[in-house]
């Protein structure tokens, strides 16, 4: 396996919070406000039990909270004022619950806003910016943002794939670093724009393997790398696994991200991926010190 050892510090800024992830990866935990999520089916969707539901992630070691009002995949429509019912009061009594810094899993400019006022400081975009002022409201509130690849949009069926040359891998840095570009002239610093390559977003298992291969590639962009593979289709069809049967393999994953620069991990095990990212760690940091050994 592959192990990325940056040549410059990877620094991550949320909110009034500064990570140095040269070599420690923050573990995000999936918090979905939705009635059909893919994984959870919506078995905390009542808000008592959704706050208990965070009360046990922060416990298992969240780094990061991620709430999201809207599930990524096809499914029945979501207004703008059901996904804010749904993200805003949650973001609010989080905010007041935990030091925690919040991310909201949204691709509306107007609920990002909302949210950022609310007390979250990472937007978390599947559909790549596609909002003008998505940017701008993120710079507005001088927050974060997950800058996410996809070959279509959000909740949109991409059966067939296509990429030019054959080669996700390309297409996808090309894409991620024009939107990282206009972030940056939106007034955003590196440690604020994290980069996704979007696996199952647009991709097929094939090519979401290849991104997972990859992800060192992704790193040598100088953004710091997102992985969000927990529970994903590509992982269920490689190994033929019902999706309540892949948290070893989303473990799995999440170690091969890391070793490749992978520096925050969004995932439904917070707990195994705590100690995955540990684990890591300690690695990471002896591979470091044993090449400047030897450069030396």
């Amino acid at each position: 396996m592959k192990i990325y050892l940056p040549k410059q510090p990877i620094l991550i800024r949320l909110g009034k919070a500064h990570y140095d992830c040269s070599f420690r990866s923050l573990v995000m935990g999936i918090l979905n406000r939705t009635p059909d999520s893919f994984y959870d089916k919506g078995s905390y969707y009542d808000f008592d039990l959704f706050l208990k539901k965070a009360d046990s992630l922060v416990a298992d070691g969240a780094d990061i909270l991620d709430i999201g009002g809207v599930k990524a995949g096809p499914g029945d429509p979501v207004t703008e004022q059901e996904e804010l019912d749904r993200v805003i009061p949650a973001v609010e009594e989080l905010h007041k619950r935990f030091d925690t810094p919040l991310s909201v899993d949204t691709w509306n400019a107007r609920v990002i806003d909302e949210a950022l006022t609310a007390g979250a400081v990472l937007g978390n975009d599947i559909s790549g910016c596609a909002d003008p002022n998505y940017l701008k409201n993120i710079a507005k509130h001088n927050a974060s943002v997950v800058v996410t690849h996809i070959r279509l949009a959000p909740r949109v069926r991409d059966e067939f794939p296509v990429y030019e040359n054959d080669d996700v891998t390309a297409a996808v840095i090309k894409k991620l670093g024009d939107i990282c570009q206009r972030a940056v002239q939106t007034g955003l610093s590196k440690d604020q724009i994290l980069i996704d390559a979007g696996l199952d977003l647009g991709k097929t298992t094939s090519q979401s393997l290849e991104l997972l291969q990859n992800q060192d590639l992704l790193a040598q962009t100088g953004f710091p790398l997102l992985l969000s593979a927990s529970n994903k289709t590509f992982l269920g069809e490689t190994l033929d696994l019902d999706i309540s049967q892949r948290k070893n393999a989303s473990l799995a994953a999440a170690a091969i991200g890391i070793a490749q620069g992978c520096r925050i991990v969004r995932c439904h095990d917070v707990e195994g991926t705590k100690r995955v990212a540990q684990t890591l760690e300690y690695i990471l940091n002896a591979s470091s010190q044993q090449y400047h050994d030897v450069s030396h």
